[in-house]
């Protein structure tokens, strides 16, 4: 696949006959099983490539943007400019006109005397004299520099000095958009706060707030998509209280903006733990003890391979329900949740990126209110119900009541798999790579 690098940029309407090719628009909206939700807040992090943005309404729509532009910057032709500010030195704001030749994404840094990178804007502008005005913080001294992002740009930039007399403690820096200079049509974005670099097929964290609450999901958008942020908890996802997936009933269960099955898998043919589950077209599960009865009642265990159906696609059906979009989670998905039922790290801190015992009481929280042994019982709070299983493991069976993994269909490049380990001794939850060859428990979880 070409790699081909896209500019996030909050968007009117009218912009999308500016652009060459298709572009991606993402919009937000909250609900809560039903009930409107307003929005304060959404954060875009690229966990792929890395970058994020953040978005405040009322613009909660993000277009993205290839950086091949119509019309682009002729370095050749002096109508760009970026002209010294007024007044200069200035206390309180100043203003700064950006002279363009052509429409070009235009990226505006200003940096301190130091060099360190104070606030980065991006501006989708039209032919013709724009207008920003400028309010410092506690700085005496900035350096603005516009970077415009077209065909034919080559790179090349404008930079001034602006001076401020005296600096002002405690005030935030802005650079906002004042007004275009002309009668041609305006072609602007509001204020983006930050970069995100975008491939096809890259996963996007997208985390709202509102009041003081959060969710989160992970998605891959490979067309325009309305995203509704589900701050739902404890309850069947809206719409869709249950499934029938090979003669058996399964529940759903939405933790924020996650839509899950809330029951284990258990499909397939039973084969005697003193077999290999292998690629031979039929899902093959191992029962507890080679009970039937353990499938009908904690679901059936199942090697990494096997539960993706020997596909390692990130994201892949593997043996969820063919119908209805569900697939194995990925490793940033079980992140998601992970922030999301912790009392205290939220949904993309960093503690969820690191390996071994993690979280203050996420293991707590999911874990069912019985069949825990020596007082390891969770509480549930969440309706996720997450079982002890125990464990198939060269043959034989173990830690039933102690413990159960959930895989994610995420691989890292050394071929190694990120699963989620539970125990009734610990609050939190493990993370680790390369449980392959142990038989557990699968969860599913919507497109």
């Amino acid at each position: 696949m070409k790699k081909v690098t896209i500019i996030l940029s909050v968007l009117l309407s009218t912009l999308a006959a500016s652009l060459v090719g298709q572009n991606i628009e993402l919009t937000f909206t909250g609900d809560n099983n039903g009930q409107p939700v307003t929005l304060d807040s959404v954060i875009i992090r690229n966990v792929t490539q890395g970058g994020e943005v953040t978005l405040y309404p009322p613009d909660l729509s993000l277009v993205l943007i290839l950086t091949g532009i119509e019309d682009g910057i002729n370095e050749t032709d002096p109508a760009f400019n970026l002209h010294q500010n007024y007044p200069n030195p200035f206390n309180s704001q100043t203003s700064v006109q950006l002279q363009l030749p052509g429409t070009a994404m235009v990226k505006m840094l200003v940096s301190n005397l130091l060099g360190q990178n104070l606030l980065c804007t991006n501006n989708l502008l039209g032919a013709g004299k724009h207008t920003f005005s400028f309010t410092p913080g506690n700085e005496t001294c900035y350096f603005l520099t516009a970077i415009p992002i077209g065909i034919g740009s080559n790179g090349q930039t404008e930079t001034i000095k602006m001076l401020c007399n005296p600096g002002r403690e405690g005030q935030s820096i802005s650079l906002s958009y004042s007004a275009k200079m002309d009668t041609d049509p305006i072609l602007k974005t509001l204020q983006l706060l930050g970069e995100l670099p975008f491939e096809i097929g890259d996963e996007l964290l997208m985390i709202a707030y509102s009041a003081s609450s959060e969710s989160g999901m992970v998605k891959s958008p490979d067309t325009s998509q309305e995203y509704v942020m589900q701050f739902a908890t404890n309850v069947a996802c809206p719409g869709l209280d249950s499934l029938l997936y090979e003669s058996q009933w399964y529940h759903t269960i939405q933790v924020g903006g996650q839509c899950w099955l809330k029951e284990n898998l258990n499909v397939g043919e039973m084969i005697l733990g003193n077999q290999n589950q292998t690629n031979n077209g039929v899902i093959e599960k191992y029962c507890y003890g080679n009970s039937t009865a353990k499938c009908d009642e904690l679901g059936g265990l199942y090697i990494w391979d096997e539960l993706m159906q020997y596909s390692i696609e990130n994201r892949a059906q593997g043996i969820c329900p063919p119908t209805g979009g569900w697939h194995i989670p990925t490793d940033e998905e079980l992140k998601v949740l992970e922030g999301m039922v912790d009392s205290g790290n939220p949904i993309g801190h960093q503690v969820w990126n690191q390996t071994g015992w993690r979280g203050v009481d996420a293991g707590e929280n999911l874990r069912s209110t019985s069949g825990w042994y020596n007082n390891g019982n969770g509480t549930d709070m969440y309706g996720f119900c997450v079982l002890t299983t125990g464990y198939w493991f060269q043959g034989g069976f173990s830690d039933l009541g102690e413990g159960t993994l959930i895989f994610s269909s995420t691989i890292e490049n050394n071929g190694q798999s990120w699963h989620r380990g539970f125990n009734g001794m610990a609050d939190g939850i493990i993370r680790n790579l390369n449980e392959w060859n142990v038989g557990s428990s699968v969860r599913c979880i919507k497109d």
